[in-house]
């Protein structure tokens, strides 16, 4: 029985390049239908597939501007089982995102019923709602009866639909886009039409001018929901100029008066895209955490227009440093991306530059008036032709009348007529009409036409309007022909069309003024947050389960206090609410707290481990006011420890920094402001050892090196005190004992000292 591999119709057994190619084929073609068919817009009208066949569809149903609605499920059906067959909710989120004025700067549906809000809910089920078309909508499908853009068959080529729509304007900058496709994205945000149509008159006059001389007619993007551009003018130009790049996008906002030195601010416009309802949670996410002290309340008084009053604190806050606090740290300011990405064509992804996506808008509209005045020739000239066949027959009628009465083919018959010597002159000289030119054999056009001709136009009046409507169309003819053979005609038409399309929708009519305004940052260095929190006196009370809470006022350290049956204070000191507060675990990790976070403390308090992230396993050393620039003595249970800046144990996150190294049974265990030039340490073993403090290494992180020796046990306590003043304690009975002679126990670092002095405390504690 011969091997399996050497069958020759098995082909090689090495599958691996085959397989590779099949693959990458594959996913070639989903990428490829991804970016053209999903994702990228096109340069030409800006619109994605699913948007152009609803748009299409719409028109087909008749839904003008001026028309009736029809329900929104009948308009996503219709699409879907005409030209998209992708799903109807697919369909109708895309259709009611065009008719959104807070998404889109130029609606291109309108909707009528609930089509969503600013506050991010959906809209209601297309069985409910209605639309039609806008009449801006309109002018972007202005030509599609006159051969202006190319069509290809639907999805099951039963029907066809337009490659791209005419566009009248650059609709891609108008409304925007955004996309992500299989290795590419695009966002372009809106813009205003006034503007770009002055850009693009601009750049047919100038056709080599500059990206920078566009920001004078562009100056920026123009959003639905207005708010205020604070990038600076040269990101700005460099942002268009390359095709990729970001926008700053603040809030609208002003400072209300209430009387009696109290404010309020009100914002009236948010960035775009930004829900309302969420940007209200966030703002009261920030007071109820207390990231900003300094701000009081936040609530909505929103109606068709926004209206959110922000309320400070107290009345002394500067209202700016609120803000600028606010647009740190919540959607009252955004970075919007700016990606031009598109499809150049209709088929090559590119990104672009503002004067680039311009001039692919020119060139699509210049093919468009070439087209279009093509078709309009074409139109007129059948026109002549039927025409002069009418002429023809008029001038010699009774002719004409033998040949339909007594001829069995008279169309034939009417063809095979030689009417070049049988037309007569008129009755009178004054209204004589000349034969049409070449007038010999009438063609079939003309044959038929007269056939068709009713007996009610015979008269003489019909006549001379036959002629006047030829010479009308000889006439336009003429223009027209210019037009397709002289490229400064064009263009001059392309400008009067655009002046009539910013006549329409410009700065003048109805919501066409900016509503982006522009402005420079005001920036707020950053503000401490000890420097926004009102300075009082608190005292922090910590018990031995790790509840913790902060009192009004200095409450004397030895007053009894209430806490949770079985636990009793652990930690009992005075503070300020602009202090922070270090927490030591015995993981090693420090932990920081603010003081004003601090629940109250008319209660027991919350659990500490609910505010930072210290493990169940993990018990907690010390608590203490953080003090700038002071050194720490760290020491772990294994007599491992350095000295440590306070400014580097501080943490940012809720998760702590870690300090002090520790694996298995090791914990940290001592943690000490370091005030002196030695360092004393004690261990289980109750053996003291002492050695100058120059001998500790000065860390950032780590395990440390060895402070003490021992046998057996590990370290108990260690401190820090000038030689020259001697080790102190306190004895059982309350005493403090200062040892000044301390020669016995002074040695090197490492050593394992002797014996504690007569007197040393039995938990084997310094203080």
């Amino acid at each position: 029985m011969n091997d399996v591999t050497d069958d020759p119709q098995m082909g090689d057994p090495d599958l691996s390049e085959p397989l590779r190619r099949a693959i990458g084929e594959r996913y070639l073609t989903y990428a490829l239908s991804t970016i053209i068919d999903r994702a990228l817009p096109d340069a030409r009208d800006g619109l994605k597939p699913v948007h152009r066949r609803i748009l299409y569809a719409m028109r087909e149903l008749r839904l003008s501007a001026t028309s009736g609605f029809r329900k929104s499920a009948k308009i996503s059906g219709d699409v879907m089982g005409n030209f998209h067959p992708h799903g109807e909710a697919a369909i109708y989120d895309a259709m009611a995102r065009l008719a959104q004025d807070f998404n889109v700067r130029y609606p291109l549906v309108d909707g009528q019923g609930n089509f969503g809000n600013i506050d991010g809910d959906n809209p209601a089920a297309s069985r409910y709602t209605e639309a039609r078309l806008t009449a801006i909508a309109e002018s972007l499908m202005e030509g599609l009866t006159e051969n202006a853009v190319d069509f290809r068959p639907n999805y099951d080529a039963t029907l066809e639909e337009p490659v791209v729509l005419p566009a009248a304007f650059p609709h891609l900058l108008a409304n925007g886009s955004s996309g992500i496709a299989v290795g590419m994205a695009t966002n372009i945000p809106p813009h205003n039409i006034d503007e770009l149509i002055g850009a693009c008159l601009h750049l047919i006059k100038t056709p080599d001018a500059r990206d920078e001389t566009l920001l004078n007619y562009i100056p920026g993007p123009d959003f639905p929901t207005g708010g205020t551009i604070v990038e600076p003018r040269e990101n700005i130009a460099e942002a268009y100029r390359t095709g990729r790049g970001a926008f700053r996008l603040r809030a609208k906002y002003e400072v209300e008066d209430l009387g009696r030195g109290q404010w309020q601010i009100v914002v009236t416009e948010i960035p775009y895209q930004v829900q309302k309802s969420r940007l209200i949670e966030k703002i009261a996410d920030l007071i109820q955490t207390k990231k900003i002290p300094i701000l009081g309340d936040v609530r909505d008084e929103s109606a068709d227009d926004v209206r959110l009053i922000i309320e400070p604190k107290s009345k002394n806050v500067d209202p700016e440093v609120l803000m600028g606090t606010l647009f740190r740290q919540s959607d009252l300011e955004i970075r919007f991306s700016l990606n031009l990405n598109v499809l150049i064509d209709g088929r090559v992804p590119k990104v672009c530059s503002l004067k680039e996506v311009l001039r692919a808008f020119l060139d699509h509209a210049r093919d468009v008036l070439l087209r279009r005045t093509q078709h309009r020739v074409d139109k007129i000239d059948h026109r002549l032709e039927v025409l002069g066949g009418l002429i023809i027959a008029f001038l010699n009628l009774d002719r004409v009348i033998d040949i339909i009465r007594y001829d069995d083919d008279p169309k034939a018959a009417l063809m095979r007529e030689d009417w070049s010597r049988k037309t007569p002159r008129a009755r009178d000289e004054d209204d004589y009409v000349s034969p049409p030119a070449g007038a010999g054999e009438l063609t079939e056009v003309q044959a038929e036409a007269i056939l068709n001709m009713r007996l009610r136009s015979l008269r003489r009046l019909e006549e001379i309007e036959l002629v006047q409507e030829r010479d009308a169309l000889m006439a336009e003819r003429a223009e027209l022909t210019a037009l397709l053979g002289d490229e400064d005609i064009q263009w001059t038409k392309i400008s009067e069309q655009l002046r009539d399309t910013r006549a329409k929708f410009g700065k003048k009519s109805v919501g066409g003024e900016r509503r982006t305004q522009f402005a420079e940052a005001t920036e707020i260095e950053e503000v401490p947050l000890e420097a926004m929190i009102e300075r009082e006196p608190i005292t922090v009370v910590c018990s031995k389960m790790g509840w913790i809470r902060a009192m009004k006022g200095h409450v004397a350290l030895d007053s009894a206090m209430k806490f949770k049956d079985g636990d009793e204070g652990r930690f009992v000191f005075h503070a300020e609410t602009t202090d922070r507060l270090v927490l030591i675990g015995t993981n090693g990790r420090f932990y920081t707290l603010m003081s004003s976070q601090l629940p109250g403390g008319r209660g027991m308090g919350e659990p500490v481990r609910l505010m930072v992230d210290l493990p169940n396993e993990a018990d907690i050393v010390d608590l203490q006011i953080f003090r700038p620039d002071v050194k720490l003595l760290v020491a772990s249970s294994a007599g491992d420890g350095f000295i440590v800046a306070s400014d580097d144990v501080m943490a940012q996150t809720r998760t702590g920094k870690q300090v002090l190294n520790v694996k298995g049974d090791v914990v940290l265990q001592v943690c000490k402001p370091v005030a002196g030039d030695h360092v004393a340490c004690v261990g289980e073993n109750r053996k003291v050892l002492v050695f100058p403090i120059e001998e500790l290494p000065e860390m950032g992180r780590g395990k440390g090196v060895r402070l003490q020796k021992y046998k057996d046990g590990g370290l108990s306590d260690a401190t820090t005190f000038n030689l020259a003043d001697g080790l102190s304690w306190k004895d059982p009975a309350g005493r403090t004992r200062t040892e000044t002679e301390l020669a016995e126990w002074t040695g090197k670092r490492a050593g394992t000292g002797r014996m504690a002095p007569r007197g040393f405390p039995r938990d084997n504690k310094f203080n």
